[in-house]
């Protein structure tokens, strides 16, 4: 199965990209959610089959591309332990 990782910030999806595993794995970097569902569709014509979104994602952001590549493909999203919240809106602002 082929799979990405969706990363939120300041990226340019079509040049913040990578890939490994004669391209079976891709990271992809997203400036916003709407970008995000509009790679994700992409994605899932060019064959991937599941998606990985990074801590920037919240749940409903998820929810979002969920919606918006037709709940056809995993969509998971990285959280962390309720004990680093703060550590998480110092490094992330939110």
């Amino acid at each position: 199965m082929k799979f990405a990782f969706l990363i939120m910030g300041d990226f340019n999806p079509e040049k913040d990209r990578a890939e490994i595993h004669g391209g079976s794995a891709r990271i992809i970097g997203v400036s916003s959610v709407d970008e995000g569902c509009r790679v994700a569709e992409n994605l899932i014509s060019e064959g991937i089959g599941c998606i990985e979104l990074c801590g920037a994602f919240s749940p409903a952001d998820a929810e979002k591309i969920v919606i918006a590549t037709g709940n056809r493909i995993p969509i998971g999203y990285t959280t962390h332990l309720p004990i680093q919240d703060d550590v998480y809106r110092k490094a992330f602002g939110s």
